[in-house]
Order: structure tokens, then sequence, then C-alpha cells
């Protein structure tokens, strides 16, 4: 893997985990339309780096949100932030039972399935389409609702559904406040993703040569500066009611990936 592939998959990388078109949906489609062999020959370590990259600009934009949540945790007490981190694990309790339980079944699902790529990039683009009309309101995420935003994120596990489509739509269709929805939504999947890079990191043996380092520093910077962007845009685009344009998006991607996948 040269420097070139290694700043166009940061980029892809820093791009899809925030805005709501599916990062998933997406490589399934590159490897259809390039062959597997195009994606095979991206290293295991320059993935979880690249998605180390995107958690970091997470931390970075939710710093504050971050700080507060861990002292009130270190406090001991029942505060506000101890609600909220209570409210994170549960959300992240759907996704952590499927990953683990269906693992296997998972992965036949990530093997050339442009058909169902399609179909929901469809469903992505009907979430985002919804979400878009719902009325704005002021109410904060409720334990019901956590679970309910960790059901989403659990089944945005399947190629083509965003999971920041889902969750920050189905946050809003349940009335939460648009601020807070994409708030909780990006700080839910820091957890689950630093706990897939341990998992990946201590269940894998990576050899690094100097000469494959460069592409891989290449590709975090690039992931963790668009990154940083693109979750800053992600929060205006939510609070300004922009999401219909990814809508439209993923059902013309959608439809032609149906297509595609049909009749080519």
């Amino acid at each position: 893997m040269g420097i070139l592939e290694g700043l166009i998959l940061g980029i892809i990388q820093g791009l899809t985990e925030f805005l709501p078109v599916s990062s998933s949906g997406h490589l399934e489609i590159v490897k259809a339309l390039f062959g597997s062999n195009v994606i095979a020959e991206e290293s295991m370590f320059m993935t979880v780096m690249l998605h180390g990259a995107t958690a970091l600009s997470t931390i970075v934009i939710f710093r504050k949100e971050i700080g507060e949540i861990l002292g009130g945790l270190f406090q001991f007490k029942w505060n506000e932030q101890t609600i909220f981190s209570l409210k994170i694990i549960l959300s992240m309790v759907p996704a952590a039972i499927v990953g683990v339980v269906f693992a296997d079944q998972l992965e036949t699902l990530f093997e050339n399935q442009i058909v169902l790529v399609g179909f929901m990039l469809l469903v992505t683009a009907g979430l985002l389409f919804l979400a878009d009309k719902a009325k704005t309101t002021e109410k904060g995420v409720s334990y019901s609702n956590a679970i309910v935003i960790g059901i989403a994120q659990a089944i945005a596990i399947l190629p083509g559904i965003s999971r920041s489509g889902a969750t920050i739509s189905t946050s809003v269709m349940l009335g939460i406040d648009r601020t807070r929805a994409t708030r909780f939504s990006f700080l839910m999947v820091v957890p689950l993703i630093l706990g897939k890079m341990a998992k990946d990191l201590l269940s894998s043996e990576f050899t690094v040569s100097g000469e494959s380092a460069m592409p891989v520093i290449v590709g975090f910077i690039a992931a963790f500066l668009t990154g940083l962007l693109a979750c800053t845009w992600m929060i205006k685009l939510v609070r300004k009611s922009k999401l219909t344009y990814f809508s439209i998006y993923c059902g013309v991607v959608g439809l032609v990936a149906i297509v595609c996948g049909l009749f080519c």
C-alpha cells in the first residue's frame, strides 16, 4: 500500500464515519466495482489505526463533555454525569450482543452482497428523510430512548445502514433535541470503537515495516483531520435540518447499487 492509497483511505474513513452515508456500504460497493483484492491489500493494522483516528477526532470535538463525564464518575456520586454515562452504557449493549453472538453470520453479509447494500442504503435514505421532517423539541435522552437508539446502532451493523444516520434519525424521531441527539450518537460509539480496537490489537499479530509505516501515518492524520471537519459539519447539518441532501444521495447510490448488483 502506497502513501496515496493511505491518504485516500484516511479521507474516506474520516468522512463516512460521521456523515450519514454508511462507510461499510461504500466499502462493499468498492469491492464490487474493483474486486475484493483492492480492499484485501489494506492491512488490519491500517483499519485499526483509521478507526482510532476517527475515535480521537470524536474525543477532541467532545473533549469538554467527556471531561465532565469522567470527572462526575470519579466523584462516585449520583449526578448528571453518572446518569448520562449509564445511558451511554445502555445504548452500547444491543450492538455488543449482536457483535458477539452473531459474529459469524454478520461476516457473510460482507461478502459482495451489493444488492443488500443497495436496499439498506434506501433504508438509510428513508430514515434521514423522516428525521428531517420531525418536529424540533427540547427533549433529552431517557433510559428507554438510550435502549432504542442502541438497537438502531445494532441494526446499523448491516452494510449500507449508516450508524450515525440510524442513531441520529432515531433520536430525532423520538423527539430528542437535535443537538443532544448528535452529541449522544457520536459519544455512544467511542467506547465501542476503542473496545473493538483493543480486541483486534490483542487477537492479531501486526508486523509493520518501515516502508508500510508511512501510509499508515498519512492515513491516520488524514482520517483524524477529515473526521474533525466531518463531525463539526454533521452537528451543524442536523441542527439546521439538512439531512435531506444525504437522503437523496443514499437513495441514488442505493438504486445504482441494486441495478448493478442485479444486472451487471
